[in-house]
């Protein structure tokens, strides 16, 4: 059984940063934030949040869900379900001068425009990070989850990994991992599986095609697995009939190189930017650092990308219990490409890996 999270401290975590968001009350409208607030699953709702209150309001499809996921995580919130009138709801929440923090990454033009008819007698404040900033530091329920979700992945890895060798098509490997996954528990994967070989792997982000992949070709695969909301993100790298010699060869050799140095420059209190400066200074030793296009990590958690960024320009600085990727990758049209990635946890003496799966060239 899996540790049960903290969700009863979020609302009183983020109370203490309303006001350094220049707010005194916030109306979350994002649903990953909602839930992380309150364990509410559904997906419609809003969410009041002030100094003294804390009121879910959501439609009758969530009548009975509702107050039950949130009596379960132990949060006071008062549940309310109301249909096209939820104005009516929070109207009187609001005092004249009530600055109301808006969640900028959530609320559309539209949701501002509606807001502001609302919420008349309040001054509206574009927030940034409130609850994302909650969120970047996993409790030992959190990291248990996440690392259920890589235990899954790395064992439908395990399983589908020899299928490269019968010459399967990128849409086969790929559907056969999140079936694996599926069957293993998972209760989705975390983002859309990529297996690209041959030509398709030099694209970072490629689709799985209808192509079966032959020998000598450079296979990528860049996937993850769902636990209880929570996501695992990896990605392997090979070339179909063993390393050889050759470009291949040493692209192989070299990112597994830049990935390891990286993961090693994992540690609290070091700057962001310094991990993907680490990578990248291996690959431009070796001649390829012009082939790597993307930044060397992020964030995961409710998200498949939160914070904190892992890439040049970063200004974050890692803190422990942050959970992050490392995955350096070189991409050369007519060769392929190679990526590495694990999800690691920031710890005071350095990392630690969810993401097990042997790397080796």
């Amino acid at each position: 059984m899996l540790p049960p999270m903290e969700v009863a401290l979020r609302l009183d975590r983020l109370r203490a940063r309303l006001d350094g968001g220049g707010c005194d009350a916030l109306l979350v409208t994002s649903t990953t934030n909602i839930g992380y607030l309150t364990g509410f699953t559904g997906s419609a709702g809003l969410l009041w949040v002030d100094a003294d209150r804390c009121v879910l309001v959501t439609d009758g499809r969530y009548r009975d869900q509702a107050p039950q996921e949130v009596a379960s995580a132990g949060v006071d919130v008062e549940v309310q379900i109301a249909g096209a009138d939820q104005r009516a709801v929070f109207t009187p929440l609001v005092q004249r001068g009530t600055r109301l923090g808006l969640e900028a990454g959530s609320a559309t033009w539209a949701d501002q425009r509606r807001f502001a008819d609302w919420f008349s007698d309040a001054d509206l404040v574009a927030t940034a990070g409130l609850v994302e900033g909650l969120r970047e530091i996993k409790d030992e329920g959190e990291l248990a989850r996440m690392e259920a979700a890589a235990s899954i992945a790395d064992s439908a890895l395990a399983e589908v990994w020899p299928m490269l060798e019968t010459r399967p098509t990128e849409q086969e490997v790929a559907s056969a991992l999140d079936e694996a996954m599926r069957r293993r528990g998972a209760s989705d994967r975390a983002f859309e599986t990529i297996v690209a070989g041959g030509p398709n792997s030099a694209r970072p982000h490629a689709r799985p095609g209808s192509r079966p992949m032959t020998h000598g070709d450079l296979v990528v695969c860049d996937m993850g697995a769902i636990v209880d909301g929570y996501r695992s993100d990896m990605t392997r790298s090979t070339r179909i009939g063993g390393t050889g010699t050759g470009r291949e060869a040493e692209m192989l050799t070299v990112v597994l190189e830049a990935q390891v140095a990286g993961m090693a420059a994992v540690v609290d209190g070091v700057p962001a930017a310094v991990v993907d400066a680490t990578c990248r200074d291996v690959l431009t030793s070796a001649g390829l650092g012009d082939a790597f296009p993307h930044g060397t990590g992020h964030g995961v958690g409710l998200d498949i990308h939160e914070g904190p960024a892992v890439y040049g320009s970063a200004t974050a600085t890692l803190r422990s219990g942050q959970v992050v990727t490392v995955e350096p990758g070189v991409y050369i049209a007519g060769v392929g490409g190679v990526r590495w990635e694990d999800t690691v946890v920031v710890a005071e003496g350095g990392c630690r890996r969810l993401t097990r799966s042997p790397s080796t060239v």
